[in-house]
């Protein structure tokens, strides 16, 4: 670049300028861009040397890129200098506009701080403007801030040159031209850094939808293929619930193609008795054990584990339901149950379940009916409750008494007359002559008579009642709503069916039967009931001659 000192500015000289100008800005990338800057001083502003010093993201500054000199370009491109003694540095000398010049008259301070540099040889100046080898110049370079203004920019780097091929300090045009170039130069490093920052993105966006591809792919893969079934629902709305997708294991477990499943929410499918579990089983990591509906018309048990599924903007959400064949482990432990509560002769109720249903029937009161009463009467100074029944007081003109609000008590007919109380009977049963059964023709004899007697009782009585063995050739009845004469008129009926003959190892047999018929309420235990049975079925065995105990 020429001089200030000559009149005019060849043209060629500005061409070159605009030319390296250009070339900053088509660099591929950032380190060609930066090379570029360099060289561009060197190329069209006459300087043998020039550094680009470019600052670092913990804010020290590394040399970037050296153009004019190779041996010094190995020396210390790469190097580190701080901060500190960077902001030092520019804070000194002269200041040409952006411009620092430190004469080599104040430079000797900087010689021992930690900002790579090179020395140069040469003579001392002859006159005024002529360049000193240890003469340094700077152009700090900005970011450009609102509406271009790089002084309200931040430093991204610092241009620093020497040795002017005229061998004179840079005059007003050659400043111009050195912080025009800066400007630029800071404009085209900032955007090498956005395009570089660009095509991280991008080819960092470009993993992640490969990412995302692979895993959808595994997702469809483990969806459809998966041994369970598997079902994606909508989650809220007004479609909340409905099916959107199924995988083939579903399809086969309910015995439904996918497109009739897509018409349907589990809420279509589940057995009406499960209603109220799904409704109770939470959305997010919710489990639950039903019955869903096979085309069939037939009900299969599985268990349902339920997940959120929503997109990283929080976007749709969907339910991912998880649905395990759990049929053969219900079958197990229904039997399982089923064997426990019931006696494995007869597959009657067993005794243990025979006490739970009845227990469920009656309720313990902390304090007596009848203590009640009493110190009602004595507060009121005259008695306030008519006692009609086990549990149960009234006085005149109120309500009942009642311990228990939300309980239906069990009441029991009063006296031995039939005055049209309904309540809960218990028939106990004892089989007359079944020892001897068992003593003349075996055990085999015996359990085939007591199969045959529980499967006459069970036919004997209502929908609703409980049949029972209590153990050996003993059985319970458990009849609700039966008045005293309905209780008796059961045990007749039931004792002429037990009385007929029993085919049994190839012989026909026969055995009576004894009844004792009691009443449960609240108040007793179900022990206290059975006992109370039990003594009415001996009072009524011992009543009747031995012959008549047993019919043949």
């Amino acid at each position: 670049m020429e001089t200030e000192s000559e009149p005019y500015v060849r043209l060629a000289s500005l061409r070159q300028l605009h030319q390296v100008m250009a070339d900053m800005n088509t660099a591929r990338s950032l380190a060609d861009t930066l090379q570029t800057v360099a060289e561009g001083v060197v190329a069209a502003l006459g300087y043998e040397l020039a550094c680009v010093n470019l600052v670092r993201p913990d804010g020290d500054l590394v040399v970037a890129a050296f153009a004019g000199n190779p041996a010094a370009e190995a020396l210390i491109t790469g190097r580190v200098g701080s901060r500190d003694s960077w902001d030092r540095r520019l804070g000194m000398g002269e200041h040409w506009g952006d411009l620092v010049f430190i004469p080599h008259t104040e430079g000797w301070v900087l010689d021992d701080d930690d900002v790579p540099q090179w020395y140069t040889d040469g003579p001392a100046p002859r006159f005024e403007d002529e360049w000193h080898p240890a003469d340094r110049l700077f152009a700090p370079m900005y970011a450009p801030g609102p509406q271009g203004n790089a002084a309200c920019g931040e430093l991204i780097g610092v241009l620093s040159v020497d040795r002017p091929r005229n061998g004179r300090r840079p005059g007003a045009w050659g400043r111009e031209a050195l912080q025009m170039y800066a400007f630029q130069a800071a404009i085209a490093i900032s955007n090498a850094r956005l395009r570089a920052n660009m095509q991280r993105a991008l080819v960092r966006l470009e993993r992640e939808q490969q990412a995302l591809r692979a895993s959808e792919e595994s997702f469809r893969q483990a969806f459809e293929y998966a041994p369970s079934g598997m079902a994606i629902a909508e989650m809220g709305g007004d479609q909340h619930g409905r099916i959107l997708r199924t995988n083939d294991a579903l399809c086969r477990l309910l015995g439904r193609p996918a497109s009739a499943m897509r018409r349907y929410s589990f809420s279509d499918l589940v057995h009406p008795e499960d209603i109220g579990t799904l409704l109770r089983t939470s959305a997010e990591g919710g489990r639950a054990e039903l019955r869903l509906g096979r085309r069939d018309n037939t009900y299969v048990w599985v268990s349902l584990r339920n997940s959120v599924v929503a997109d990283a903007a929080d976007g749709p959400r969907f339910l991912l339901t998880h649905v395990e064949d759990i049929e053969e482990r219900k079958r197990r432990e229904l039997q399982l149950a089923h064997r426990a509560s019931h006696d494995s002769l007869t597959g009657l109720p067993n005794s243990a379940e025979l006490r739970s249903r009845l227990s469920a029937r009656l309720c313990q009161r902390s304090a007596s009916p009848h203590a009640v009463v009493e110190s009602v009467d004595a507060a009121y100074g005259h008695p306030a409750f008519d006692v009609v029944g086990p549990g149960f007081d009234f006085r005149q003109g109120a309500e009942p008494y009642d311990a228990y609000d939300h309980h239906v008590h069990t009441v029991a007919p009063d006296g031995d007359h039939d005055d049209g109380t309904k309540g809960l009977a218990v028939l106990f049963c004892d089989l007359d002559g079944f020892k001897s059964i068992n003593d003349r023709f075996g055990h085999n004899a015996g359990d085939a008579v007591l199969i045959e007697v529980a499967r006459r009782l069970s036919g004997g009585v209502r929908d609703g009642d409980t049949v029972a063995r209590l153990g050996g050739d003993e059985f319970v009845i458990l009849a609700d709503g039966l008045g005293r004469a309905d209780a008796q008129d059961l045990a007749v009926r039931l004792r002429n069916e037990i009385i007929q003959p029993i085919r049994a190892e190839g012989r026909a047999v026969r055995v009576g039967a004894s009844f004792g018929i009691g009443w449960a309420h609240c108040g007793m235990t179900a022990d206290e009931v059975l006992k109370s049975a039990d003594e009415r079925m001996y009072v009524e065995k011992r009543s009747r001659p031995k012959q008549h105990r047993r019919a043949g």
